[in-house]
């Protein structure tokens, strides 16, 4: 059986399911789930077995329901295959944990309808396989977690963060369809894959390049770069199952979004630099911001925003293999890590600290990222696995940084002999793993997603400057215990934690203030 046909059932039985239930009873909520939760369920096995179809034999579009190119149709392909496979699997998660969370809450019927209907939108969105669809799609996923941010409508945050979402989601909508309107334009049809062997071609032209910088200004929006991201740093108004549920290809759409067009965006390299630009500066504003935050949500939601920041860095450095390995590792994690909250805050209160916090010095650091580079050059080096390209390795040395970090843990003074052991161990392990996750992506998207090109002149600036800000922040995170409460560092440290107010200036330009 044609596993195209199975997806398209399971996502249009989940819409139709979502959209019953918001109109059913309370009562009912819990079979609804139940019953989604076999969809999803169901739904994973298909998009697995139909990625393992995929790798035998070529990837495909499978028109089901169309009429002059508009209409249903899913990619199958090694970009949307993985992609419907992770939203099935934390759709699934959700699900699952939302019928304990919100048992006793009234209007839990709706949640579920509307979570269903957002994850159907998702999932179209994902295995799209022409604009009219992508762009429907991608419209109706903003939509459905606009209401989903409204589940505690009486919270006057929520609503706050609700319309922030709503106005820059409108934006972002609008920059799309122009440019889904330029590509139809230059290329003469609405089909993804011809579009994108006509961009392979260095087909387009002007028209082409202006496409691609409209998909990559709707990118940035979708994914909430500086200075968009008040919304995603308010998530934590709503049920933490919503805040579990926006990494499951909503909040990394502009992500996804870019690596489907990633041919239509080599056609511009400004593009391309802007994207570096806008996404490295967010990663490392969002990285220091993280750092300040007291509440356990707050922290893990710009932890969200840095991360979605680095993704789109990924994607401007052409690395559109890693920026999809990025989407699909943060999710798992960072899905948990919401889901997981709440116990991980009852542990700690209860955790009794054995003796003094071991803090890690000057000299701790400076040998932690000596022995970090040190094992990066065996790996990628000795060992012969992973992407050679400049890009790829800047892009290893900046992620070798966050092993220094474990190393220099180990290396603090006061640090036990075990606690060294066991970070040498974890450095190692996360080392390995990088390399070998990379070398699977390379070969999983081979033929799928181009191969970065050679860089110019602006792109190795822009990769030095990348790889040295990225590590003179990953020194002053190792640091931070040592200096975070010096009086000379208490005035950055409340600057920091308020986001350095860009959220308040947006919130003061939409009114967002007012409680009406």
């Amino acid at each position: 059986m044609d596993m195209a046909y199975f997806i398209a059932l399971a996502i249009g039985v989940s819409l139709l399911t979502g959209t019953a239930a918001l109109a059913a009873s309370d009562r009912s909520a819990r079979a609804v789930s139940l019953a989604l939760e076999g969809v999803m369920l169901a739904l994973l096995a298909a998009a697995l077995t139909g990625l393992v179809q995929v790798l035998q034999s070529a990837p495909y579009t499978a028109d089901l329901l169309t009429y002059h190119g508009a209409g249903l149709s899913i990619r199958m392909d090694a970009v949307s295959l993985p992609m419907l496979a992770l939203v099935a699997f934390i759709g699934w998660i959700v699900l699952r944990y939302q019928r304990t969370y919100l048992a006793e809450e009234p209007r839990r019927a709706r949640f579920v309808g509307w979570l269903a209907i957002t994850l159907a939108s998702v999932l179209l969105f994902a295995g799209a396989g022409n604009l009219v669809q992508l762009c429907a799609a991608l419209i109706a996923t903003s939509l459905g977690i606009n209401r989903l941010l409204l589940f505690y409508a009486g919270r006057a945050a929520a609503r706050r963060a609700a319309r922030k979402h709503f106005i820059t989601a409108r934006i972002a909508d609008a920059v799309l369809l122009a440019g889904a309107g330029l590509l139809v334009f230059t290329y003469g049809t609405t089909d993804i894959a011809a579009i994108l062997d006509a961009a392979r071609a260095g087909e387009g032209g002007l028209v082409a390049v202006m496409a691609a910088g409209c998909l990559a200004i709707a990118a940035v929006i979708i994914s909430a770069q500086f200075p968009l991201h008040g919304w995603l740093s308010e998530v934590m108004e709503a049920p933490t199952p919503v805040s579990a549920l926006l990494h499951a290809g909503v909040i990394n759409a502009g992500g996804l979004l870019l690596i489907r067009f990633a041919d239509v965006l080599l056609l511009s390299p400004a593009a391309m630099a802007g994207l570096v630009m806008i996404g490295g500066f967010t990663a490392l504003f969002g990285g220091l911001v993280m750092l300040t935050q007291p509440a356990v949500k707050t922290s893990l939601a710009w932890s969200t925003v840095a991360q979605m920041g680095f993704m789109i860095m990924q994607c401007g450095l052409a690395l559109f293999p890693l920026a999809l390995l990025h989407i699909l590792a943060h999710s798992l994690y960072k899905a948990h890590s919401f889901l997981a909250s709440g116990g991980a805050v009852e542990q700690i209160a209860a955790f009794k600290r054995p003796g003094p916090v071991a803090v890690p010095n000057a000299r701790a650091v400076g040998a932690a990222f000596v022995a970090a580079l040190g094992i990066y050059a065996v790996m990628s080096l000795g060992l012969n696995i992973g992407d050679k390209s400049p890009q790829a390795s800047a892009l290893g040395a900046i992620l070798i940084f966050g092993v220094a970090y474990l190393l220099a843990q180990g290396l603090a003074g006061s640090a036990p002999a075990a606690l060294m052991q066991r970070m040498a161990v974890y450095s190692l392990a996360a080392s390995l793993g990088y390399f070998a996750l990379h070398a699977m992506a390379m070969w999983l998207t081979a033929g799928t997603l181009p191969a970065a090109p050679e860089p110019q002149a602006l792109e190795w600036v822009l990769i030095g400057l990348a790889v040295i800000s990225f590590g003179v922040v990953a020194v002053a995170q190792s640091m931070f215990p040592l200096w975070a409460y010096h009086p000379a560092a208490a005035g950055l440290r409340v600057h920091l934690s308020n986001g350095l107010y860009a959220n308040a200036m947006l919130d003061r330009l939409l009114g967002g203030w007012a409680v009406r």
